[in-house]
């Protein structure tokens, strides 16, 4: 049996609205995290959902410190810098696996969540990042919920892609003539 951490984080800012291009900047507003046990054959046994508000997140670093692999979309080059100022010293050097890097490493450019999760999955995201923004910064009840709601399914997107690639051990894409094309992914430990 294997420990997996799936997670996705959204920020309180975008980057047109600070001074650099550096995702530390952006600051956290909520982290979600999907904790399982998985068996031998990458079949999920259990699972549990959990989300932490910035002033929750040093609740949240035991979940990572105990994942045999961390699972994210674009984590490595994006939501691991951002937890950075929030995360402890070996945060980076933990057991990540990024989907993202995983395609760019195959295809030499990025796909985004969404055009994978439509093409290989059949269903797309809730929302976009700039309302996980605008939510934040509205900060009543309702757009809480719904910064909460849209942080959580990524996350499960992100498990169902990653889940995908595993039994497939390929994804499909559209290129930019529109032809459905796929190529392989291994995903193994």
């Amino acid at each position: 049996m294997l420990t997996e951490v799936i997670f996705d984080c959204e920020t309180k800012a975008l980057f047109s609205e600070i001074d650099s291009f550096d995702p530390v900047g952006l600051g956290v507003s909520i982290v979600s995290v999907y904790t399982r046990t998985v068996d031998d054959e990458q079949r999920e046994l259990a699972g549990t959902m959990m989300s932490f508000w910035e002033h929750e997140l040093a609740d949240m670093w035991e979940h990572f410190r105990t994942a045999d692999r961390i699972i994210g979309f674009n984590s490595i080059k994006f939501d691991v810098p951002v937890l950075a100022p929030y995360a402890p010293a070996d945060f980076a050097r933990m057991k990540h696996f990024d989907i993202m890097q995983m395609v760019r490493n195959a295809l030499g450019h990025n796909l985004g969540l969404n055009h994978l999760a439509e093409h290989n999955l059949g269903t797309g995201k809730t929302d976009v990042g700039t309302n996980a923004v605008l939510y934040w910064k509205k900060h009543d009840e309702e757009s809480l919920a719904k910064l909460k709601h849209y942080c959580e399914a990524d996350v499960l997107l992100t498990r169902n892609l990653y889940d995908f690639g595993v039994r497939e051990k390929k994804m499909r894409y559209k290129d930019k003539w529109n032809t459905m094309r796929e190529f392989p992914v291994d995903f193994s430990l």
